[in-house]
C-alpha cells in the first residue's frame, strides 16, 4: 500500500479495566470526535471510557439543557443498563462488556486509497469479530468508505448500530426483538414520543438520511402508523414536501442554501445529523417545535445510551451462549458394510468434518483452538478460565479384564459409547484417549485408534506423530539427560573458581545471576544477588551439585522399541576425559515428563513439577532436581505446546481429546487430567466424559483412582469394564494363541465350560472396582463367533458378581448404534451416585502401600523386597518422599507378576526388584519382577506391513 490512512480502534469498558482489546493497526491516528458517539475520549490510541461516565448530560453540547422529561429518558436507559450489568456480574464477576470502535477516513483522499482503506477496515472488523473480549463493534468511517462489503463484514451479533443486512432484514420482517436496531433511529422515536408528539397518522419527511439509518427510520415510523417520505436535500420537490410534513427528520446537515422558511410553522423538526458512522456533527438543534421548544444534543446522547444498552444486551447473549446447552452437533452418518472392512479402509471411507467446524459445534471459541491441518487442533487452556463456573458433566472410566493376545477392545468400547451417547441419544459426550506410542505402532500392537466402526479419524494422523507431543517429550527428556552428564563432567574437570566463573560469566562487563540461579541461591539459604559478593564457600556450595553418578535415575528415551538400548555405556569418546558410566534408554512414553504432562493442571503447575523431578542424589544422599541443574525453564519451553489437548473426532463426528500417553504397566496409564477437565466443562452438567485406563482394571484403573483422581480432584461416576468371550475362554484355560496362526476351535466355536471358568477373572476385576465404591457396568464386546448362550452366561455371571449391569455391544460392526444399550446402562448407573474412596492413605509407609495394592488388588499373599528396593525405599523416605502414592510397574498379562498365569492366581509372593521415584509427577513406582522400561521388537514387527503409496501418499498396512 502506497499510503496508510488514519484508522483508530477504540474500546468501551466498565471499570475495573483489564487490558482492552489489542490495538489492531500500528498507524498514526487522528484524534477521535467528541462525545456524540457515546464513547468519546481516546485514552491514547486505544480510547476507553467508563460506562458510568456516560450519564445523561455528561457530554452536553454548548446549547441549552434538555427538559427533565427527555433527560430522564437517557438516565432511565443508562440505569437499566447498569442494573442488567450488575445482575450479570453477580453470577459472572469477571464479565465486562466491551465496545470496540473503528474510526477512520478522510473524504478528501483519492478513491483508490479509500478502496485500500476499506480493505484495512474489513481486515480489522474480521479480527474484532473473533475477539471474544469484544461484545459490540461500531464504525465511524467516512461515507466514501461505506459499502455493503464493509458493513456486512460485521458479525450481526456484534453489530450494535444495526447496520448489517441481517439486522435490518430482521427489523423489516418484524423481528426487532431478535436483532439490533439503529440507536439513532430508536432515539428519534423515543424523543418524539416523550415530547408529546403523537406519531399515528402523521406525515414524516426524512431528509438527507442514507443507508441503514434511512431504512431503520422508515420502518420504525411505519410501525407507529406514520406515513413516511424520504428525500435528499437537492430534490426539486423538497419545498413542497416540507410544506406537507407534520414532522421533519434531518438525517444530514442542512445546506446553507435551503432556508428554514420552507418549513411550516408548527412543524416538529428533529435533527439527527450526527452520523454515528461518519462521526460528523450537524448544525442546529435536534428537536425544534416552531412554538419555541429547543433541546440541544438529545439525539446523540440518547443514541449513545441506547448503543450502550445494545452492548450490554450483546454481552448478555454471549454469556447465555457460554452456559450449558445441548450441542448442535452435525453427526456423520455411517453406512456399515458386511463383512466389516479393515480399520484403515473404514477410516478413509469417512470424510471428517473440518476441525474448526467441530470446535464451534461443541462451544469452543475461535481463539481457543490452534489448528493443525484440516482434522486436528490443539485447545488452549484459557478455556478452563472461561468455563470455570460451569458445572462438570459425568465422569466415566473404561477399564478391562486382564488383557490377552486376543484383545478386549477398550478403545473401541470407549469410542462406541460416546458415539452412542451423542450421535444416537443426543447427549453431549467426549472421549478422552491416550496418544499411542510409535513403539507398539511399529512393534506388536499396531494402531490404537479404536477399531471397526468405532474409531478416531483420521487414524493415520492419530497413530503417527499427531501434533508432535511425544517428540517434544523426547526432546525435553534428553535435554535433561545431557545436562546431568555435562554437569558431572565439568565439575570433575574444573576448580571451584573456574566452575563458578563459567556458570556466572561476565557479559559486556556485567555479571549477574539468571532467574533460576537466584532461585537456587534462595534454596541454599544464600540471600545475595550480586555474584561478586559470594564467599569461596558460598561459591562452591552454589556451583557444585556433587552428583553421585551411581545414583543417576534419569535415562534417555526413544519412541521406538529397541532392546539393544536397555543397557549401554556412555562417555567412551576421548573428549569425555575418561568419564563413562552405564546407562540405558527407556521408551519415550515411560519418561517422567510424560507422566507430568498427564497429571498437570496448568502451565504453572507443569513448570513446578518439571523443576521438582529428581534425577539423582548427591554424595551426601540429598536429591538433585532439574531445578538444581537450571534446566526447568528450557524444559517448559519445549513443552509449552504439548500441554494443550489435541482435538479430533470419531467416525460419527463426535469430539475426542487425544492427549498424553503414559504406559500403564510402567507408568500410570491414563490420558491427561487437563483433557478430562476441559471436556467435563464442555459437555455440561448433563453430559458425559468417557476416558480409558490402560490394560486391566488391576493396573490402569487402580492407578486412575489412586494417582490420577488424587491429582485432579475429580470423582468418577461409573466404571465400564470391558470383556470378550474369547479372552475369557483363555482365562478359563484355553490354548495359547500365536500371532499369524488361525485361532483354534475353542475360540471360534461355542464352549460354555471355558467361558464359565474364565469369568473368574471378570468377577475379580468387578470386585477390584467395588473396592473404590464406584458402580460398574460390564461391556461385553461381541465378536461374530460368540453365541447367544455364551453372551447370556457372561452377562448373568457379571451381574451376580455385583455389576450394576452387563450389556453386549456391537459397535465394532455397526458403530454407535450398536452401543445404545450400553449408553443407557451407563446413564442409569451414573444417576445412582458414586461412593468413591481411595484404596489407601498416602501417609502410610511406602512398604505398606505396596503391600495393600498387592494383597487387595492382585490377590498376592505378601510382597518380597530385594535389597536394592529396600535401600531405595529408605532413601526416598529419608528424602521426604514417603507420602506419595504408588505406581506399580508390573506385567499387564496377569494379576500376578508371571505373565503366563491367567485367570485369578492365588497365594503368590509379589517380588519387588527395584523402586524408583517420579517426584515431579508425584508418585513412587516399584518394579515388579523383571519388568522392562524399554520394549523390544518381535521377530516380525508390524513395520513389515506398513508402507506408503508414493502416488497418493496414503499409508498402507497401519492396522
Amino acid at each position: 500500500m502506497s499510503a496508510r490512512l488514519p484508522l483508530l480502534v477504540r474500546g468501551l469498558r466498565r471499570p475495573p479495566q483489564p487490558p482492552g482489546p489489542p490495538r489492531r493497526l500500528r498507524v498514526p491516528c487522528r484524534a477521535s470526535s467528541g462525545g456524540g458517539g457515546g464513547c468519546g475520549g481516546g485514552e491514547g490510541l486505544l480510547g476507553q471510557q467508563r460506562l458510568r461516565d456516560t450519564q445523561a448530560g455528561s457530554s452536553r453540547g454548548q446549547g441549552s439543557q434538555a427538559p427533565p422529561a427527555r433527560d430522564s429518558i437517557v438516565r432511565e436507559v443508562i440505569q437499566n443498563s447498569k442494573e442488567v450489568l450488575s445482575l450479570l456480574q453477580e453470577k459472572n464477576p469477571a464479565f465486562k462488556p466491551v465496545l470496540a470502535i473503528i474510526q477512520a477516513g478522510d473524504d478528501n483522499l483519492m478513491q483508490e486509497i479509500n478502496q485500500n482503506l476499506a480493505e484495512e477496515i474489513i481486515d480489522e472488523i474480521l479480527k474484532i469479530n473473533e475477539d471474544t473480549r469484544v461484545h459490540g463493534l461500531a464504525l465511524q468511517i467516512s461515507e466514501s468508505s461505506f459499502s455493503n462489503k464493509v458493513l456486512n463484514a460485521l458479525k450481526p451479533e456484534k453489530d450494535v448500530d444495526g447496520v448489517t443486512d441481517i439486522n435490518l432484514g430482521k427489523l423489516v420482517r418484524g423481528d426487532a426483538h431478535e436483532c439490533f436496531v439503529s440507536p439513532v433511529a430508536r432515539a428519534v422515536i423515543e424523543l418524539l414520543e416523550k415530547s408529546g408528539v403523537n406519531l399515528d397518522g402523521k406525515k414524516i419527511l426524512v431528509i438527507g438520511a442514507h443507508g441503514s439509518l434511512e431504512a431503520a427510520l422508515q420502518c420504525l415510523f411505519q410501525r407507529k402508523g406514520s406515513m413516511t417520505m424520504s428525500s435528499q436535500w437537492k430534490t426539486p420537490q423538497l419545498q413542497s414536501k416540507l410544506q406537507e410534513a407534520d414532522i421533519v427528520v434531518l438525517g444530514s446537515p442542512k445546506p446553507e442554501e435551503i432556508p428554514l422558511s420552507w418549513i411550516q410553522p408548527g412543524t416538529t423538526v428533529l435533527n439527527c445529523s450526527h452520523d454515528f458512522l461518519s462521526g460528523k456533527l450537524g448544525c442546529g438543534s435536534p428537536v425544534v417545535h416552531f412554538s419555541g421548544l429547543i433541546a440541544d444534543n438529545d439525539v446523540s446522547l440518547l443514541a449513545a445510551a441506547l448503543r450502550i444498552q445494545n452492548v450490554v444486551s450483546s454481552g448478555r447473549r454471549w454469556l447465555r451462549e457460554q452456559q450449558y446447552s445441548r450441542w448442535r452437533l452435525h453427526c456423520l452418518k455411517l453406512q456399515p458394510l458386511s463383512p466389516v472392512p479393515s480399520d484403515i479402509e473404514i477410516s478413509r471411507a469417512q470424510t471428517p468434518k473440518a476441525v474448526d467446524v467441530l470446535a464451534k459445534e461443541i462451544g469452543l471459541l475461535p481463539d481457543e483452538i490452534e489448528i493443525y491441518g484440516k482434522s486436528k487442533a490443539k485447545v488452549r487452556l484459557s478455556l478452563l478460565e472461561r468455563l470455570k463456573d460451569q458445572a462438570d458433566g459425568k465422569y466415566v472410566l473404561v477399564a478391562g479384564i486382564t488383557p490377552t493376545p486376543l484383545g478386549e477392545g477398550k478403545s473401541t468400547v470407549t469410542i462406541g459409547l460416546v458415539q452412542a451417547l451423542t450421535a444416537h441419544l443426543n447427549v453431549n459426550s467426549f472421549a478422552c484417549l491416550r496418544q499411542p506410542s510409535q513403539g507398539p505402532t511399529f512393534g506388536v500392537k499396531g494402531g490404537a485408534a479404536g477399531g471397526g466402526y468405532a474409531q478416531v479419524i483420521p487414524m493415520e494422523e492419530f497413530n503417527l506423530h499427531l501434533t508432535g507431543d511425544i517428540h517434544a517429550i523426547t526432546a525435553a527428556n534428553n535435554l535433561l539427560a545431557a545436562a546431568i552428564d555435562t554437569r558431572i563432567l565439568h565439575e570433575n574437570t574444573q576448580t571451584d573458581k573456574a566452575l563458578y566463573n563459567r556458570l556466572v560469566p561476565s557479559v559486556n562487563g556485567v555479571r549477574e545471576f539468571s532467574k533460576i540461579q537466584l532461585a537456587r541461591l534462595k534454596r541454599l539459604g544464600i540471600n545475595k544477588t550480586d555474584p561478586n559478593t559470594l564467599t569461596e564457600e558460598e561459591m562452591r556450595k552454589f556451583a557444585r551439585l556433587d552428583i553421585d553418578p551411581s545414583t543417576v535415575t534419569w535415562q534417555r528415551v526413544l519412541d521406538t522399541n529397541d532392546r539393544f538400548l536397555r543397557k549401554i555405556t556412555i562417555g567412551q569418546a576421548n573428549t569425555e576425559k575418561g568419564y563413562s558410566r552405564q546407562a540405558q534408554f527407556d521408551i519415550a512414553v515411560a519418561s517422567e515428563i510424560m507422566a507430568v504432562l498427564a497429571l498437570t493442571d496448568s502451565l504453572t503447575d507443569m513448570k513446578e513439577r518439571l523443576g521438582r523431578m529428581v534425577v539423582a542424589s548427591d554424595k551426601s544422599g540429598q536429591p538433585v532436581t532439574a531445578e538444581d541443574l537450571g534446566v526447568t525453564g528450557a524444559l517448559t519451553v519445549l513443552m509449552k505446546d504439548a500441554i494443550k489437548p489435541n482435538l479430533m473426532q470419531t467416525l460419527e463426528g463426535t469430539p475426542v481429546f487425544v492427549h498424553a500417553g503414559p504406559f500403564a504397566n510402567i507408568a500410570h496409564g491414563n490420558s491427561s487430567v487437563l483433557a478430562d477437565k476441559i471436556a467435563l466443562k464442555l459437555v455440561g452438567e448433563e453430559g458425559f466424559v468417557v476416558t480409558e485406563a490402560g490394560f486391566g482394571a488391576d493396573i490402569g484403573m487402580e492407578k486412575f483412582f489412586n494417582i490420577k483422581c488424587r491429582a485432579s480432584g475429580l470423582v468418577p461416576n461409573v466404571v465400564v469394564l470391558v470383556a470378550t468371550v474369547r479372552a475369557l475362554k483363555m482365562h478359563g484355560g484355553g490354548p495359547s494363541v500365536t500371532a499369524g496362526i488361525p485361532l483354534k476351535r475353542e475360540y471360534t466355536e461355542e464352549n460354555i465350560p471355558l467361558v464359565a471358568d474364565g469369568c473368574c477373572n471378570l468377577q475379580k476385576q468387578i470386585q477390584i472396582t467395588q473396592l473404590f465404591g464406584v458402580p460398574v457396568v460390564v461391556a461385553l464386546n461381541v465378536f461374530k463367533t460368540d453365541t447367544r448362550a455364551e453372551i447370556d452366561l457372561v452377562c448373568e455371571l457379571a451381574k451376580r458378581a455385583g455389576a450394576f449391569d452387563a450389556v453386549p455391544c456391537y459397535h465394532w460392526s455397526v458403530g454407535g448404534k450398536g452401543s445404545v444399550d450400553l449408553a443407557r446402562a451407563v446413564r442409569e448407573a451414573a444417576s445412582e451416585g458414586s461412593r468413591f474412596q481411595f484404596l489407601y492413605d498416602v501417609q502410610l509407609p511406602i512398604v505398606e502401600k505396596i503391600r495393600t495394592i498387592a494383597q487387595a488388588v492382585y490377590g498376592a499373599k505378601d510382597i518380597e523386597l530385594s535389597p536394592e528396593a529396600q535401600a531405595k525405599i529408605e532413601r526416598y523416605t529419608q528424602q521426604g518422599f514417603g507420602n506419595l502414592p504408588i505406581c506399580m510397574a508390573k506385567t499387564h498379562l496377569s494379576l500376578s507378576h508371571q505373565a503366563d498365569k491367567k485367570g485369578v492366581p492365588k497365594d503368590f509372593i509379589l517380588p519387588i526388584s527395584d523402586v524408583r521415584a517420579s517426584i515431579g509427577a508425584g508418585f513412587i513406582y516399584p518394579l515388579v519382577g523383571t519388568m522392562s522400561t524399554m520394549p523390544g521388537l518381535p521377530t516380525r514387527p508390524c513395520f513389515y506391513d506398513i508402507d506408503l503409496d508414493t502416488e497418493t501418499e496414503q499409508v498402507k498396512g497401519l492396522f
